[in-house]
């Protein structure tokens, strides 16, 4: 069910042409300063992979896949991507990347089982994944905090720049990150829904970057659902809690929400991967060829992600609605109603 959030209240602080203009100026701060902060290089990334191959992001398991048959190829099956999670893994073997070196890329997705189309949400998925190797003992905590917050530092540096660029605009971001876990979270607020907690905390801290999501919690629940098979979501870290994963959240004033911008964390090695699958009940991955790969031990220890790069125009640029930053299909009636409320679609 498509659910739109109107404020009589909001009007563009761009034009039509200016928005454009400055969604190009957001894209290219900040993945100039993504790439500096982390130590990242661009690579060249498929918009589509073999089915079966185990490349594919199964995000929870259950979402439809666009596909289509290769003609010149026997009529061999092929699905575009959901995101380039555990394929980026492959580039950082097969490309010889070195610890404390990595990459990123465009990654543009179709996701027709989005069932709730709205402010945040398309059809159409377009986001910076990214991915750095790291050692063993890097395989920690503190270690993922440091990656949170140099990628937070991406995010403040080009805010400053669009402010500078286009007066109109002001800041709305706190200078840090704030951490939390979401067993922390459980614990605020029992009576809340997840989504909830995520709002609630990211309007009490600004920032923050929730820490654990796809274990299960103390009261037998999970977070959010995550895929087995590339953050590690099992990992003890202390007192009592358990995950090298999490989303970073910005408190959005235009929508009166938390506003996640990204999905990141430490990647499964082969025991913490063997684990997963096991809860899942999704040993049988084990014979798709990446997964082979990875316990063979020809995939590096990484660490990465994904960060929006709509969702981060849309919030740099303060906007209503994504498809003010990107062109997709939308329903009819939420066509109408934009255009009743004057928030111009592209």
């Amino acid at each position: 069910m498509s659910e739109l959030y109107v404020d009589p209240q909001y009007k563009s602080l761009l034009s039509l042409r200016d928005t454009e203009i400055a969604i190009k100026e957001v894209k290219d701060y900040f993945e100039r300063a993504l790439a500096k902060n982390l130590n990242l290089q661009r690579v060249s990334a498929p918009l589509f992979v073999r089915k079966g191959s185990g490349v594919n992001d199964d995000l929870n398991g259950i979402e439809r896949k666009v596909t289509f048959q290769i003609k010149d190829d026997n009529e061999a099956d092929a699905e575009v991507v959901f995101s380039l999670a555990k394929w980026k893994r492959m580039v950082l073997a097969d490309y010889e990347f070195a610890p404390g070196e990595g990459l990123y890329t465009d990654m543009n997705a179709i996701r027709p089982d989005e069932d709730s189309l709205d402010n945040l949400h398309s059809l159409y998925v377009d986001q910076w994944d990214w991915e750095r190797v790291m050692t063993a003992e890097e395989r920690n905590l503190d270690f993922l905090k440091d990656i949170v917050r140099k990628i937070y530092a991406a995010v403040l540096e080009t805010e400053k720049h669009i402010c500078s660029v286009h007066p109109q605009i002001k800041p709305t971001l706190p200078g840090e990150i704030q951490f939390v876990h979401t067993e922390e979270l459980l614990q605020m607020y029992p009576d809340l829904h997840p989504r909830q907690r995520e709002d609630k905390i990211a309007e009490k801290l600004g920032a923050v970057f929730i820490i654990g999501i796809g274990g299960e919690l103390d009261d037998g629940t999970i977070h959010d659902g995550r895929a087995p098979d590339y953050d590690d979501w099992v990992t003890p870290t202390g007192n009592g809690k358990k995950g090298l994963n999490g989303d970073i959240f910005l408190w959005y004033p235009v929508l009166k929400r938390g506003f996640e911008i990204s999905s990141m964390g430490i990647r499964v090695d082969k025991d913490t991967m063997l684990k997963q699958l096991e809860i899942r009940d999704a040993l049988n991955r084990k014979e798709f060829k990446w997964h082979k790969r990875l316990l063979k031990g020809e995939l590096p220890l990484c660490v990465g992600g994904g960060i929006g790069q709509s969702r981060l125009c849309m919030f740099l640029l303060q906007k209503l609605h994504i498809g003010e930053v990107h062109a997709s299909i939308w329903p009819e009636d939420m066509i109408e109603k934009c255009a009743k409320a004057g928030v111009k679609l592209l």
